[in-house]
């Protein structure tokens, strides 16, 4: 496989980790100073350890599913286009939505990542 077909295999995975909840295996994904949104607070979750606080806190308040649809590449980037259902802890569903995600990466490793209303937005890479 390519680098491509490797940073999709990851993200593949790194979705499957996030929606069973384990952060552990989602972690070492990440570059140690990845910079990685938290749509909580609107605010920017900067290495493991912020990055582990929010989901854990953000696995308390609601139950969020994110499902990728398609994976494109531009060149340092994976841009997916993903189905997110967000449900509140008693099941009933807050937000079904479709969003994209971009994901950069230095090696193996995701540095960032930015949430998009859409594909054409994340191909824009404006925030």
């Amino acid at each position: 496989m390519g680098q491509d077909e490797d940073r999709i295999a990851l993200l593949r995975s790194l979705y499957e980790a996030f929606n069973r909840r384990d952060i552990d295996a989602v972690i070492p994904m990440l570059a140690r100073n990845v910079d990685w949104p938290n749509m909580m607070e609107r605010t920017r979750a900067i290495g493991h350890d912020e990055v582990r606080e929010y989901w854990t806190y953000q696995f308390t308040q609601i139950n969020p599913d994110v499902q990728p649809v398609t994976f494109e590449v531009d060149e340092d980037r994976v841009l997916v286009a993903v189905h997110q259902v967000i449900r509140a802890l008693d099941g009933s569903i807050r937000s079904n939505t479709h969003i994209a995600h971009a994901y950069a990466f230095d090696g193996p490793l995701i540095t960032s990542m930015h949430v998009y209303p859409n594909m054409d937005d994340a191909w824009a890479g404006e925030d």
